[in-house]
């Protein structure tokens, strides 16, 4: 019997490497593949790091994050990308350089600056890098609490805080803002706020308390990517991943001394 090859959606990771495989290009691949799409990636940075903490990170050659993406543009092609930690200033102008040669889109932005706990993970030439090259290119940027205070120039602290940053945010150039709510305390932990240049809408599912949240940034992002490479308009892609998240955080996993990651493949457990 003749073997029948179908068409697959691809999506594109431009993140760093998580050796404990919670967060990062791990992250990302294991949730694209949830999803029924073919993953590729071009990795920025190789991290030593597991449940407790990040003891080493070497970052990639800015040649070498090209040669990646070109590798799979070239042959391969993309039907959307997601960037997550993209590390230094010279990576960020790298892969904005290729996003508009190559009219990479649509592309789901992780700004990964600062962590959910906010402590900066980097350095201030970086973060005006992307800030200004990279966000005014994406379709959606997905920044946690603290990223959002830096991107808006605000703090955060209320619900109204968050509309407010996301109004801010969408003005440097995205088509639209998702903050997210899993840094807040209280009422607000897990509730986001979407931003289009419409209404805000406040996007908010079941909060699920565990301590194991290793990895959710990436994972959300990723999913959204897998979903509009998969056709869905971007509004449901949002939801849709959000739900993937909140089902994979229910069922996280408690492995190492740390903070365990979120369960992408829940329905196997």
């Amino acid at each position: 019997m003749a073997t029948i090859h179908h068409p697959i959606p691809v999506v594109l990771t431009i993140a760093g490497s998580d050796s404990g495989g919670g967060a990062g290009i791990q992250a990302d691949l294991k949730t694209f593949a949830f999803h029924c799409v073919h993953g590729t990636s071009a990795l920025t940075c190789v991290t030593a790091q597991n449940t407790v903490g990040v003891t080493q990170v070497v970052g990639l050659s800015p040649e070498m994050v090209s040669a990646q993406i070109q590798a799979v543009v070239s042959d391969i092609g993309v039907g959307a990308v997601k960037t997550g930690m993209l590390l230094n200033q010279e990576i960020i102008n790298a892969v904005v350089t290729q996003i508009q040669d190559r009219s990479l889109s649509p592309l789901v932005v992780d700004p990964v600056m600062v962590s959910r706990a906010g402590v900066q993970l980097i350095d201030d030439q970086a973060i005006l890098a992307l800030k200004d090259s990279l966000v005014p290119l994406a379709t959606l940027i997905t920044p946690n609490r603290y990223e959002a205070e830096i991107l808006a120039h605000q703090n955060i602290h209320t619900l109204e805080d968050m509309i407010e940053a996301a109004q801010k945010i969408y003005r440097l150039g995205s088509k639209a803002v998702l903050v997210k709510g899993g840094g807040m305390t209280g009422g607000l932990r897990g509730v986001d706020v979407w931003f289009d240049g419409s209404q805000p809408q406040i996007l908010q599912l079941q909060a699920i308390d565990t301590p194991n949240t290793h990895g959710t940034g990436c994972t959300l992002s990723a999913a959204i990517a897998a979903n509009l490479a998969l056709g869905k308009p971007l509004h449901r892609a949002v939801q849709d991943a959000k739900q993937y998240v909140t089902e994979a955080l229910r069922y996280s996993l408690a492995i190492g001394r740390g903070q365990g990651p979120v369960g992408h493949f829940f329905p196997l457990l």
